[in-house]
């Protein structure tokens, strides 16, 4: 039994972080808290806790970027203007703002020998470093952030007998390794269609800019709703996210995406997972890692979704992309309305 709910009631649950704990048995939807996260990585260059679920209270401590810190709960702030109410208890009894800090786990792998073909991976642990060659004392060319997925063309064992994997830069055609230990080989089964039954004219997706929510249907019925980050005003500008009709016609699992002077709201984001693109300049559906902050404009243009949600639809729109392709690229795709 699937449950509908307007997008009234759909903000009023997902503003409290709590969608899942609401719908324990529907989970086509998603929210932000869908999952248990005992471990948050701070996002911001520096974030403060404070006594209280608000920056009104009183200052705990000071985190700085890429710190790992566990989280003890989570609350809901009393501000119900604010677009997200969603705070973290962290370790020191303060709380921090959700959506400055990226829920993450740990979780060690036992790496593999890679075939010829290739193999998708996910990062597994807060973030992994990679380097010019399989060593640690080989230059550093990128840190790899939790749930951003990476081709893997090879693996290489270290002189310790520790075995890395060649990860393949689709944006430069080079190589570049990092530790297996952390790095998810994704299965088959993960990739697999979603929906498979229901015609593509079927399912429709809809992206509403004044909320920043998505919604998809299968006819009349809503089957998944999350929320999103468009288009939003930046240093280096304002940038929209088009209103109109589109196809979801071109695909891939990951995109090393870089553009700009990373001084000015430049970026350079290697393994964004789970690409859907709408349009030839680029606008897509994608996961993120860089910030946890839905429910605000703050893109270049793409609708930002949270990793999970963002492989859901990947996998619920046509067309298809099967486990050993990186990209899938047709005139055809599932139907998306972005409207105000």
């Amino acid at each position: 039994m699937r449950i509908q709910l307007s997008r009234r009631e759909f903000l009023k649950l997902s503003g409290y972080g709590m969608l899942g704990m609401f719908l324990p048995g529907l989970p086509h939807f998603l929210s932000q808290q869908n999952d248990i996260f005992t471990q948050g990585r701070i996002i911001d260059n520096s974030l403060w806790s404070y006594e209280e679920p608000t920056k009104k209270s009183k200052r705990v401590k000071n985190y700085w970027h890429d710190l790992v810190v566990p989280i003890t709960g989570t609350t809901v702030s009393e501000d119900e203007a604010a677009y997200n109410r969603v705070w973290y208890e962290v370790e020191d009894k303060g709380y921090v703002y959700s959506g400055s800090v990226q829920p993450v786990r740990t979780i060690l792998n036992e790496p593999q020998h890679i075939s010829l073909k290739g193999a998708l991976v996910e990062v597994s642990v807060p973030f992994t470093d990679a380097y010019l060659e399989p060593s640690a004392t080989s230059e550093l060319l990128y840190r790899l952030y939790y749930e951003s997925v990476h081709w893997v063309k090879a693996s290489a064992i270290h002189a310790d007998g520790t075995i890395w994997y060649a990860l393949l830069d689709d944006k430069t055609g080079s190589y570049y390794y990092a530790p297996g230990k952390h790095l998810r080989l994704i299965s088959d089964g993960e990739l697999a269609p979603l929906s498979p039954g229901v015609p593509n004219e079927q399912k429709r997706v809809e992206v509403w800019l004044k909320d920043q929510l998505l919604l998809a249907f299968e006819g009349t019925q809503q089957v998944f709703a999350t929320r999103v980050s468009t288009g939003g005003r930046l240093r280096s500008g304002t940038y929209t996210t088009p209103e109109g009709e589109y196809l979801t016609y071109h695909k891939r699992p990951t995109r090393h995406m870089a553009r700009g002077d990373l001084a000015s709201s430049g970026f350079d984001l290697p393994g964004v997972p789970w690409v859907t693109y709408i349009k030839e300049n680029g606008t897509s559906f994608h996961g993120t890692y860089w910030h946890n902050d839905y429910g605000r404009p703050r893109s270049h243009g793409c609708i930002n979704m949270t990793p999970q949600a963002a492989k859901w639809l990947f996998r619920w729109t046509t067309p298809s992309v099967p486990p050993e392709k990186e990209v899938v690229y047709g005139r055809a795709g599932t139907r998306v309305e972005i409207k105000v």
